[in-house]
């Protein structure tokens, strides 16, 4: 025992035990190693107690990944009310993408619960509030907030695929990488793309974000009249 205590960190070992306390650790240990590291014992350890004792507070696994999500979905900012839906939805998109920038391994769950817990709810009720007051049907709700979650999910997962940081200078050298390894004349419209483009000064491709969110709200408001 004294020597799992001396792996303890410091900051878990005066806190008292409890759902929040387990549930933060659990996050913690996800953003750090993935979820596929999150285990009852390594959970146990990281807190400093027993896996035993983590039962006083959650059922089982199945519910601590069931509170992570919740707790992603608490991070996310709700659209206000009042706000223009397609303010609403920027804002909201904007919101999930840094979310889940924080805690990829949040990507492949944030649907995937069949208990979802308050936050979650809270969540998905705010966004089609706000679609609904913008003017849309109940189907045309649905729709909107389908295919909005489908680019901001496909984007983030997109972003932490990506061999260079989205933001950052290390696309230049891997465009560099790729230029020579082939040859223009067998890749015209790669190559122009990857010159003309992607290698520009100021060029990063996190800004794609915006401009795909901001094709999606336009067409969303074109068929808006039609989902009503």
């Amino acid at each position: 025992m004294a020597a799992r205590e001396s792996r303890t960190p410091a900051r878990h070992r005066d806190q008292p035990l409890s759902r929040q306390s387990v549930l933060r650790a659990a996050v913690d240990l996800a953003d750090e190693a993935g979820v596929g590291a999150l285990t009852m014992r390594r959970l146990a350890e990281r807190l400093g107690v027993e896996a035993m004792s983590l039962y006083h507070h959650v059922a089982n696994k199945e519910a601590i990944l069931d509170g992570m999500v919740d707790a992603v979905f608490d991070e996310v900012d709700l659209p206000p009310a009042g706000l223009d839906w397609k303010a609403a939805m920027r804002q909201r998109a904007v919101s999930m993408r840094a979310a889940l920038a924080r805690h990829p391994w949040a990507i492949g769950l944030m649907e995937s619960r069949a208990n979802p817990g308050p936050g979650t709810l809270r969540h998905h009720d705010a966004v089609i509030g706000a679609l609904r007051s913008g003017g849309f049907g109940v189907a045309g709700a649905a729709h909107a907030f389908s295919v909005l979650d489908s680019y901001v999910y496909g984007f983030a997962l997109q972003e932490t695929s990506l061999p260079f940081e989205s933001s950052g200078g290390d696309l230049d050298e891997l465009a560099e990488a790729v230029l020579g390894t082939m040859s223009p004349g067998d890749f015209p419209h790669l190559t122009e793309m990857i010159v003309g483009h992607t290698m520009k000064p100021g060029y990063a491709y996190a800004d794609e974000f915006a401009i795909g969110l901001d094709l999606i709200l336009d067409g969303l408001e074109l068929r808006r009249a039609l989902w009503q």
